[in-house]
């Protein structure tokens, strides 16, 4: 990447800053092809640990691996000159210590020249957050529901509906707020409030499931665009339904194939006289 396509990037920085403004524009991004499809209309990419179930057909995001992240956040910096782009850390590369989460998220950085990281927790991951940006590390915290605690969350549901969940939410997000992350995601939290912690933080809410009135959403691409149909989150708009469409292609081609309509003199090459 050149220092002039760099220069023009957003920055964490200037995500954070966008505080209270027009809405961040978040999609997840895997592959070099679609980070150059989303690069020109989105403000922040997430390299997401989702990738494990979108791409590698897992159960869950638990078996993702830092070699995995690492390689995919190559392929998508490719793609990017724009967008701010941030890579997840996977479960297991940061929760033991913050020195653990140090290294790992240096060798992030490094490796695949992306902007930030993303870690999952509430206070528990405060300290983590705060030893990790005093280091020039940017962080971009994750709350609510927390698919690397699948395990011990008793599933994928959303969370706020006792008040000892709601206390949790207000503490996680004060903690996260205040520990020097630069934004946070707000993913799968009762409306209500997703709405109350946007208006108690000093820095941007990213919303999945949450509220219209976070600073910002993100979506799982593959999800958006009818590419992923294992399931459908309820917080998901599909916005086309790209995989019926390519299953109509690719039926069209297997027939051309077995009637020999395809390929025809026009796809095919003539010994030069």
């Amino acid at each position: 990447m050149s220092a002039v396509s760099s220069a023009k990037r957003l920055t964490p920085s200037r995500i954070r800053a966008m505080k209270g403004g027009t809405p961040i524009v978040c999609l997840t991004a895997y592959t070099t092809p679609m980070a150059r499809l989303l690069d020109e209309h989105c403000d922040l990419l997430l390299v997401g640990d989702s990738l494990g179930m979108v791409l590698y057909g897992m159960d869950s995001t638990v078996a993702v691996t830092l070699d995995m992240m690492i390689a995919h956040g190559k392929a998508v910096m490719r793609g990017v000159a724009r967008a701010c782009v941030v890579v997840d850390m996977p479960f297991g590369s940061y929760q033991e210590s913050k020195e653990l989460a140090y290294r790992n998220a240096v060798r992030v950085l490094q490796e695949t020249g992306c902007d930030a990281v993303k870690l999952e927790g509430g206070q528990e991951m405060a300290e983590t957050i705060s030893f990790l940006a005093a280091r020039g590390i940017p962080v971009l915290g994750h709350i609510g529901l927390m698919p690397q605690q699948v395990h011990t969350a008793g599933g994928y549901r959303s969370v706020g509906h006792s008040e000892e969940e709601v206390a949790k939410i207000r503490r996680d997000a004060e903690a996260i707020g205040n520990s020097g992350a630069f934004a946070v995601v707000i993913e799968g939290t009762v409306e209500t409030f997703a709405r109350e912690v946007t208006t108690a933080i000093p820095v941007p809410t990213i919303g999945i499931g949450a509220s219209v009135a976070c600073d910002g959403q993100i979506l799982v691409s593959d999800d958006m665009l009818g590419l992923f149909n294992d399931f459908t989150p309820r917080f998901v708009k599909r916005y086309d339904e790209l995989g019926k469409r390519a299953a109509v292609a690719i039926a069209a081609y297997a027939d051309e194939v077995r009637s020999r309509a395809f390929p025809t003199d026009k796809h095919t090459f003539k010994r030069r006289s």
